[in-house]
Parts: structure tokens; sequence; C-alpha cells
């Protein structure tokens, strides 16, 4: 049977769109104007690279190569057309800002323009219709799978099928497990998969591998003192690639689990490392991105001072201390959403229907307008424009005292967005803030600007379709 070892289904996905979208694109451009596809045409129109290339991009920016995306067919292609009509609007206004900044460019309009804008987005809801519906019958016929051998029969082998099912970004896994004679089989696999859980004599790994066809080997086990390192070594040199199950659980969640989580793991992996040159780069992009924002999101801001305003008397602005790089304190801008001296009793955690949040405030809060003053904030070099959201001190102290390697979260500067923010809801408890703290920890661990720019785009999931807000 057909195998995708190496692809994520979300990566499939993204080809298929992308071959479709390539396929189509030379026709639409043919159509709409028979000389377009010529070179010279092509090189000097931003039109004839723009429309694919945005396209794809805001797909992604969307999340529609997300797991939650690609399980719920039905709901990705009703978001679909508008997604693709947002990428082909976006070209037209990006032609219009060239044309009156760059002097000869092309000024859109015209029939040839309006014909190319709706073939456009037709052919690109249509490729990517075909895209999810074609990858929906792969995964009903379980195609794109991966064949995963599991080390350990235990608790944490459990807990590792649990957030594969949950999280992973493959849809469907062929896992069989291995263990040793000494290691406790969790009564739990032993009920579900009893059929896929082996005893090999010796410990000889590489024959089950060789048996199943594995993928790849997670070794897993609850005890690893003891274990045969050389029959793993075997598996190796046999060509199958072994990794340790923390290493697995970040790549393939992309978070850290602290519920399992090793010292010496984060002592010998990649990561943590800011070299001046990183953090010269970070504020550069932040002082770039922050200026753009808060131009084009100024009249956001002051609609939500109207709001505030119309609703009743008291501060426009609401001022707090919060944590930021290193543990230093900073005073955060927003707008106010909460009634004048809504904490009069003390700090609280804010509730899912809380009732000290206003009408007006309550709206700021789901568009997300009211975090729009702290682009201030990152002007002054307090925050970044990506990094762990700023917290309270009184919350930072609480919270510490509870999680272990939760100040690890401050080594970076607090974000105005942020990987937690954007894969998780709005914390409210020492659960929340836990959870949360995984996806901190393996963003500082694993920094970067691409990575950064990867979550500037999909903040624009969470801002036009939010889940999850308080």
């Amino acid at each position: 049977m057909l195998r995708f070892s190496k692809t994520t289904t979300g990566t499939a996905l993204f080809a298929l769109d992308s071959l479709l979208i390539l396929a189509v694109w030379p026709i639409v451009l043919w159509t709409s104007r028979p000389d377009a596809l010529s070179l010279f045409n092509v090189s000097t129109d931003l039109r004839g690279v723009a429309y694919p290339v945005l396209d794809l991009l805001l797909l992604f920016a969307m999340g529609l190569y997300r797991r939650d995306a690609i399980l719920e067919t039905g709901r990705s292609l009703t978001r679909v057309p508008l997604v693709v009509g947002m990428g082909a609007v976006l070209v037209i206004l990006i032609s219009l800002v060239l044309a009156t900044v760059v002097p000869g460019a092309p000024m859109p309009g015209g029939r040839d323009q309006a014909m190319l804008f709706g073939l456009a987005v037709v052919a690109f809801t249509a490729c990517a219709f075909l895209a999810r519906l074609v990858i929906d019958v792969l995964i009903r016929r379980h195609v794109l799978r991966r064949r995963l051998l599991i080390v350990g029969a235990g608790q944490r082998a459990w807990d590792l099928l649990h957030m594969l099912g949950q999280e992973g970004t493959s849809l469907h896994d062929d896992v069989t497990l291995v263990h040793g004679m000494d290691e406790e089989v969790a009564p739990r696999l032993l009920a579900e998969r009893p059929d896929r859980i082996y005893c090999p004599p010796g410990f000889d790994v590489a024959s089950i591998a060789t048996r199943v066809d594995a993928d790849l080997i997670i070794v897993a086990p609850d005890e690893r003192r003891g274990m045969n390192l050389e029959r793993l070594l075997n598996c190796k040199k046999a060509g199958f690639p072994v990794i340790q199950y923390l290493s697995f659980v970040e790549r393939e969640i992309r978070r850290i689990d602290l519920k399992r989580m090793e010292l010496g793991w984060l002592v010998y992996t990649d990561g943590f490392t800011f070299g001046s040159l990183d953090r010269f780069i970070k504020r550069a992009f932040d002082l770039v991105v922050s200026s753009i924002v808060l131009v084009l999101t100024a009249p956001l801001i002051v609609g939500g001072i109207i709001a505030i305003r119309w609703e009743g008397p008291g501060p426009v602005f609401y001022r707090q201390q919060r944590v930021t790089l290193d543990g230093k304190l900073f005073w955060i801008m927003k707008l106010r959403t909460m009634l004048v001296n809504a904490e009069a009793n003390g700090a609280v955690w804010a509730d899912k229907k809380d009732n000290r949040i206003t009408k007006a405030g309550n709206f700021l809060r789901r568009a997300r307008i009211d975090e729009l003053p702290q682009l201030v904030n990152i002007l002054r070099g307090e925050m970044s424009f990506v990094g762990p959201r700023p917290e309270r001190p009184i919350f930072v102290e609480q919270l510490a005292e509870k999680i272990p390697l939760y100040h690890e979260r401050h080594m970076v500067k607090a974000g105005l967005t942020g990987w937690a923010q954007i894969n998780y809801p709005y914390g409210a408890s020492i659960e929340d803030a836990r959870s949360k703290l995984s996806y901190d920890l393996y963003y500082v661990k694993n920094f970067s600007i691409l990575f950064d720019c990867v979550i500037l785009l999909q903040t624009l999931r969470v801002v036009l379709w939010p889940a999850g807000v308080r």
C-alpha cells in the first residue's frame, strides 16, 4: 500500500493545493489575457505571481492546514471561499499601493483585471475544494498513515497514544508496541491493543520493526534503567530511525511535555540559545511590524475609544504592571474593557462569563482591539510582537510556586501574540497556565525569526475566528 511515512497530513494537503494551483493558474492567466503567459508580462506584472502566493499564504495563516481543520472538512469548505476572496482582494490592494508609490507600476482595473480577479477566486476555490475532498478520501482509506513502533507499553506509552490521537499531525498512525520482560503493561493498552503488543525474546526490537516495516521507533518506557541500548543501536544500523519520547513529542505535538519533562533532556538537546544577532534582528522585526500595524489599526483604536466613552464615564486606557524579559516589570497599556475599580477587592482570574466586563469591552476583547495599545509597549522595547503572554506579578509568583520552570518563559520578552496564544484558549486557572507553559517553553527553546513570522501569520486565524477568548 502507498504510504507517506515522512509527510504529515497538513503537509500533504499543502503540497496538493500547490500542485493544483500551479496546474490551473497558467490556464487562468491565458483565459483572462492571451499574452499574459509571456515571460515579460509575468515578470513585470506582480499579480501574475501574487495571486497564487497570497492564496497559499492565507490558507496557511487561517489554519486550513491544521489538524482540526482537516478533520472537520465541512467547516473548512465553508471557510475556503472567504479565505480565497481575501487573498484576491489583498492582491488588488497591494497593486493599488504599488501603482501609487512606484512610477510606471500598472494600475489595477479594466475588463482584463476584473476577469482575472473573478477567475482566480473561482479557480482557487475549486482547487482547495478538490484538494480537501481528496485528502478526506485518503484519510478514510488509511492511505496517509505512518507505521510507528513504540518501545514501552506502560503509562508513558499510553499517554503518547492519547496525545497522538488528540494532537498528532498525522491523522492515522499504525502503532505497534514492544516491551521488555520486566516492564509492566498498562491495563488500558492490554484492553485496547492486545494484538499489537509484543515482548520479543532477548528484546529483539529490530525483528519486530522489520516485521511491521516501521517508519519510526519511539523510545518511551516508564523506566529506562537497565534497557538494552545495544538492541536499539541494532535498529539504527538496520535503517530504522530511533527517537526519544520527549524529542518526538516536541517535534510531533510542537510543545514540551511538562508532565514527563526531564531537566537532563533540556540541557543536552538543542535550543534556549539567543545570540546578539538574534536579539538585534528580533528588535528590528518588532519595530518594523509594530509600526506598520499601529498605522493600519489606528482607526480601530479610535473606534474603541469612542465606544468606551459612549458607554459611560471612566478612563479609556487601562495600565497594569506585568512581567517581561528576565522578570522585569513594566506598565502594559490596553483599552479598558472592565468596569471602573473592577479589582477593588483584589486581583482575580478572568472568568468565561465575567460580569465585570462591559458591553463595549466584550466586543473589544473578542475582536482583540483592546490589545492594540500594546504596540506602544513594543515600540518602547518593553514587549516583543511575538512572545509569551505578559502576566501580572502576583500571578507569576503563584504559578512559579506550583509549576516547575515557569520563570523560564521570561528568557524572552512578553509578546502581543505568541505560540501559546494561537494554540490554547485564554488561561484562567493553574492547569491552563501549565498547559500554556508547555507551548511557551517550546517557543523559547525553538526561537527563530521565521518561527515569529509563522506565529504572526496564524494570529490572523485567532483574530478572525476567535475561540476560547475571555
